[in-house]
């Protein structure tokens, strides 16, 4: 299980939302490199990073938020927002991001996702943002019709490296994640889940550890390692014993 840390860029800035909602922002840091080098230091081994204006806009925006952060860091690093073409595909992945989330082209334009997956094994991910069930798109602002399991399974022989799950109804507000439905989507498909929306403390971490949740292949935080709510070495000692006795 890996434990991600999330950078969500806003205007350059290190931000996490409520919820999605663009319109509550809070500025955690004002260089996103910076706090990706303390989350490097701090010993997490994979960044998870959002570009939150792209996912609005439909191409990148903050592309120099990005770039710093891949200059100071030599952990991996996967990159969702405004991704939703191969030129985009392309271009992340050759300056260094190690794998690129696609999310509202997964939607719109399947034959991208499988496309990029075979030219680029292993490296491309999709983005399931659901709110109520159904998936969302445009940076969370339309919702779609279809249900996460029925998105999920479209890509089920594509080469597909991950699917990232977020609860949009639990994402920023600290109510532990939606364990239920994460499970529900891993079960249903044979792509490895990473669980997002909800992380708030210890406890989360405890339950992802537990040989039930076995198939989830990590998660997600961003507000409760901001906040202090949750301990970045706690949290990951208890992940390296998990390893350690497997």
């Amino acid at each position: 299980m890996i434990l991600f840390p999330a950078i969500d860029l806003k205007n350059g800035q290190c931000v996490r939302l409520i919820r999605g909602d663009m319109s509550q922002a809070t500025v955690f840091n004002d260089s996103p490199a910076a706090q990706a080098k303390t989350f490097e230091t701090q010993g997490f081994e994979y960044l998870h990073v959002v570009d939150l204006d792209g996912a609005f806009a439909g191409k990148p925006v903050n592309a120099d938020a990005v770039s710093e952060i891949l200059a100071v860091c030599k952990i991996p690093v996967q990159l969702g927002g405004g991704i939703r073409d191969m030129a985009t595909i392309e271009g992340w992945l050759g300056r260094g991001v190690t794998r690129v989330i696609i999310g509202t082209a997964a939607v719109r334009q399947p034959s991208l996702v499988r496309e990029a997956a075979r030219l680029f094994p292993g490296r491309v991910a999709v983005g399931i943002d659901a709110r109520h069930g159904l998936v969302a798109v445009e940076g969370w602002a339309e919702d779609s019709e279809l249900s996460a399991s029925e998105l999920g399974k479209r890509f089920e022989d594509a080469g597909v490296a991950a699917i990232v799950y977020t609860d949009i109804a639990r994402d920023g507000v600290l109510s532990g994640l939606n364990l239920e439905a994460t499970m529900e989507l891993a079960e249903a498909i044979s792509i490895p889940v990473i669980a997002s929306g909800g992380f708030a403390s210890l406890d989360d971490v405890r339950e992802l550890l537990k040989p039930e949740r076995a198939r989830l292949a990590g998660a997600i935080s961003g507000r409760a390692l901001y906040d202090g709510r949750l301990d970045p070495g706690e949290a990951l000692a208890l992940i390296k014993a998990a390893r350690e006795k497997a």
